[in-house]
């Protein structure tokens, strides 16, 4: 699962998703005109060429950019272009990773917290653990759920948890889901045997039709 249920909680998360993409994007094209800015070996000849002082700056930066690029000249084309490869790859990782750092673990941590929550909400056992999740909250995040269901208290849901009573388990489990954006939907109720106790799912169809 790599997204909410939640329409709100969704858009939230496409438009991280978008602006971690645009980021990329931007800082990835950044990069590759620097590079190419950076390996046009036609500066030092065209300032060869060029004898008087380039319009729009001071006498002393048309010297000191005259020295830069004889001493540029001068070196190995090749070191050149690994320096300036270098300073494009640095361009482009610095601002990526910064990001990367803050939003992917999050993502990553709420993709496997959402899709464990799933699975556990398809299961009596699971939707209990919800529950208990859910009242292992702070007291502030209990009692907000408890001010949801009439007549209930935190005193009440974990009455209710520690007795196993439906409506309570669903409505924690409710709870739990809706903080990660999930809708929570009840377990089929399991088929009952001859003496009332719950039979597996693959014998359900046989206890419904004896027949087979």
């Amino acid at each position: 699962m790599w997204y909410a249920q939640n329409s709100a909680r969704r858009t939230h998360q496409l438009a991280g998703d978008a602006g971690v993409l645009l980021w990329t994007a931007l800082w990835a094209t950044a990069a590759v005109i620097a590079y190419r800015l950076a390996c046009l070996l036609a500066l030092p000849r065209a300032l060869k060429e060029h004898s008087r002082p380039l319009p729009l700056i001071g006498g002393r930066a048309d010297t000191a950019l005259r020295r830069v690029a004889g001493a540029v000249d001068a070196m190995d084309p090749v070191a050149v272009r690994s320096a300036v490869a270098v300073g494009a790859v640095a361009l482009f990782v610095v601002p990526v990773a910064l990001v990367l750092v803050l939003w992917l673990p999050r993502r990553l941590r709420w993709i496997r917290q959402a899709g464990a929550a799933r699975d556990l909400a398809t299961c009596d056992d699971g939707r209990e653990l919800l529950a208990l999740r859910s009242l292992l909250r702070p007291l502030d995040e209990v009692a907000l759920t408890a001010s949801e269901i009439p007549d209930a208290t935190p005193g009440s849901l974990a009455w209710g948890w520690r007795h196993g009573d439906p409506e309570t388990l669903d409505a924690l489990a409710a709870a739990e889901l809706e903080r990660l954006g999930l809708a929570f939907a009840p377990p089929p109720p399991a088929a009952q045997g001859p003496l009332g106790r719950p039979v597996p799912a693959q014998a359900a169809e046989t206890v419904a039709d004896p027949v087979r």
